[in-house]
């Protein structure tokens, strides 16, 4: 049974060609605004994080709220199935390597003949171009775009601590599916859609690719910047409790140092008139640091949160994605949901980050044992093979 509620994209049909992350994410931000996903998958194995206790997280996060029908897309009986599918659907999402589809005769060409208004959204290693037929994932893709460049210390390159540019490039590929649809409420026609996972890093780094430009330099990593010195702030870093954990803590305006300096009676340094306007206090960013780090360090965890709230200053607890369990503001807006794998496992995953009346809210469902629903969904197409012969 499937989520309850009609989103804006109920009475939409998609179909699934997705493993891992970046196709299954796409397909499931659409399903969560009320679409009607179906999930094709390879009879005996199916998606990829389906296989192993390593990626069994990814699964679970990104596989709720949809069907799943296990269909052997290569034999022609399966291609036929699949086509009839394509018939009655709206949008094919894949994450399949650069001309697997093709390969199979599944190309656009053929899948457009099948159903013009089809959109497909196809997510790839890069666009079309020199390097459009190479294959590319996550890890590679931040390394070569430059993120885990910006990321780790110098000459040690650090991929970021989660899958981002498979998610990115699912979050562009649900706005190009968006877009799509409503363009074909003008035009009548569908269309297709590549989205890159090499470009993707790119526009996530594009600030420094610009900074580069002005000042004609290889940019600085992230870690070697001083922490916030190079956009000039004073305050823009991690500090150690007395505790033993840590708290980020920023004083970005004129107005936070103002309150930073009352809540903790820094009145010495307030009266220092040089250190009241943000160049000031860049200038005197590693004084500002010891004095920072000195007296966070003279707290526990919670009265530093206590304090830094009560002065309203953009702070952070830094977590581990265990302590989000019992987040206050998370639990208090139910963001994390339990689900069961197809084995009985439970796990809590997130909702989308977007709130709205009415768009949200109706009951979930666990993701789909592997081809859970293939009789259901293909009963009445088998039917019709079957008379046609």
């Amino acid at each position: 049974m499937l989520a309850s509620h009609r989103g804006p994209l109920a009475g939409i049909t998609v179909l699934e060609l997705g493993h891992i992350v970046a196709g299954p994410t796409a397909s499931l931000i659409l399903a969560e605004f009320g679409a009607h996903v179906i999930k094709i998958e390879r009879p005996g194995s199916g998606d990829q994080a389906r296989l192993s206790k390593g990626n069994l997280g990814h699964f679970i996060s990104y596989n709720s709220n949809k069907r799943s029908v296990a269909l052997d897309i290569q034999t022609d009986d399966g291609k036929s199935t699949f086509l009839h599918l394509i018939k009655t659907s709206d949008i094919l999402i894949d994450n399949f390597a650069p001309g697997a589809l093709d390969r199979l005769g599944l190309g656009y060409d053929v899948l457009s003949a099948c159903n013009p208004r089809l959109i497909h959204a196809s997510i790839k290693g890069f666009l079309p171009g020199p390097y459009g037929q190479r294959p590319l994932t996550d890890e590679p893709a931040q390394m070569m775009g430059g993120l885990a460049y910006m990321t780790g210390p110098k000459g040690k390159p650090l991929r970021a601590g989660t899958s981002v540019v498979d998610i990115t490039g699912a979050m562009f590929a649900g706005l190009a599916v968006l877009a799509a649809l409503h363009e074909r409420q003008e035009t009548g026609v569908g269309r297709q859609i590549r989205i890159g996972l090499f470009e993707s890093v790119v526009f996530l780094v594009g600030q420094h690719i610009a900074k580069a430009t002005l000042r004609n330099e290889v940019p600085v990593p992230m870690p070697e910047r001083g922490m916030g010195r190079d956009l000039g702030w004073g305050i823009y870093r991690i500090f150690s409790t007395s505790d033993d954990r840590e708290v980020f803590v920023a004083v970005l305006s004129n107005p936070h140092w103002e309150r930073f300096c009352n809540e903790f009676g820094l009145d010495e340094m307030w009266a220092d008139v040089e250190l009241r306007t943000t160049n000031g206090r860049a200038d005197q960013h590693k004084r500002l640091g010891e004095v920072t780090e000195k007296l966070i360090g003279s707290m526990t965890f919670a009265e530093a949160v206590e304090r830094l709230e009560r002065a309203n200053l953009p702070f952070a607890p830094v977590n581990t994605p265990y302590d989000l369990l019992t987040d206050p503001h998370l639990r208090a807006i139910s963001f994390l949901e339990s689900v069961s794998t197809p084995d009985g496992a439970r796990g809590m995953i997130s909702k989308l980050p977007i709130a709205s009346e009415g768009w949200f809210g109706g009951s979930r469902t666990n993701p789909p044992a592997l081809g859970a629903d293939t009789e259901d969904v293909l009963g009445n197409i088998a039917k019709f093979l079957l008379k046609s012969r």
